[in-house]
């Protein structure tokens, strides 16, 4: 079997959630977190190692809620993103306080990767099938045309919407199978009808719910993590932008690579709903859907079971 990892992004702080750990609050009915569900998916689909990316004064808490009991069922590496860690010639501005964004997060994991690997938000929930397509994708010969060739998992706009507030969400362009572009949209409410974005001017634009969005969810290559840290250097390097608040994005780069290119973006489309823990009344919504996929038989009352689940 063809070795293929799964990293997750849990290093944001989730201020919108108000206190606490929001990536390691309890959902499911024997106390596990969204996080368990993902790499339970993930596990069955076929990957086989899981990197967590956090801040350091959360790996305690880490291993005690999730790690340790997922370090019996898959190969487990842990690394950290830190506003310190820069490349060499490089200092940290003085006055900033927050690291360098969801680019330079991945970067974090370079070197305990030497596989493909899908990347994930560590608090949201994405359903089985994006794990597949994925998995799958990665583990296809890819060309070896010059390019760079990797995956996104692309959602239904009108299955990522909350409940209890806005939300942002990147709406993709796509022609033949291709990413072309995405375009950042935020204060996207859903309504009785459908959804809105609703700008800061008063205007409002009714938005397509059958629209391709992107959740975060990559599938990358070892040879794309070369790209993310030239990138990066270039990014610090870059004299434009508040150095006290830019930040090194992942879409952002891969849309730069795409218009350069460079790059061939393949959108797996899947009709799975997304969920998440946005805000504090967003919980409640997430455990009842826990509950359901339970009931219906789509996870077992309880995931790790026995000894533990081998896939």
């Amino acid at each position: 079997m063809k070795k293929t990892a799964l990293v997750i992004m849990a290093a944001g702080i989730g201020s919108r959630f108000g206190k606490g750990v929001k990536q390691l609050t309890p959902v499911g009915p024997g106390g596990e977190i969204i996080m368990d569900y993902s790499i339970y998916d993930a596990l069955e689909a076929g990957f086989n190692k899981v990197v967590f990316i956090i801040r350091r004064d959360l790996e305690e808490e880490f291993r005690m809620v999730i790690g340790d009991r997922i370090r019996h069922v898959a190969e487990v590496e842990y690394v950290f993103q830190e506003l310190e860690d820069l490349p060499e010639g490089f200092e940290k501005p003085a006055g900033r306080t927050k690291p360098w964004g969801t680019g330079q997060a991945v970067l974090a994991a370079k070197k305990v990767l030497n596989e493909p690997f899908a990347v994930i938000n560590a608090d949201d929930y994405y359903g089985k099938e994006a794990y597949r397509k994925v998995h799958d994708y990665l583990v296809q010969e890819l060309p070896e045309d010059g390019r760079i060739h990797i995956c996104m998992a692309g959602f239904r706009l009108g299955n990522t919407l909350s409940e209890n507030g806005s939300v942002t969400r990147g709406i993709c362009h796509v022609e033949n199978g291709r990413l072309t572009g995405v375009t950042e949209t935020r204060n996207i409410f859903k309504t009785e009808n459908g959804a809105q974005e609703r700008r800061p001017d008063g205007t409002v634009t009714e938005l397509d719910v059958k629209s391709l969005v992107s959740m975060n969810m990559w599938g990358l290559t070892p040879a794309f993590m070369e790209t993310l840290e030239k990138g990066f250097q270039e990014f610090l390097g870059d004299s434009s932008g508040d150095p006290l608040k830019k930040e090194y994005l992942l879409p952002e780069l891969i849309d730069r690579l795409i218009r350069g290119e460079k790059a061939n973006v393949e959108v797996l489309k899947t009709r799975d709903t997304w969920f998440g823990v946005t805000y504090q009344e967003d919980r409640e919504h997430v455990v009842e859907a826990f509950r359901n996929l339970m009931i219906n038989g789509v996870y077992p009352r309880k995931l790790w079971s026995g000894e533990h689940e081998t896939f």
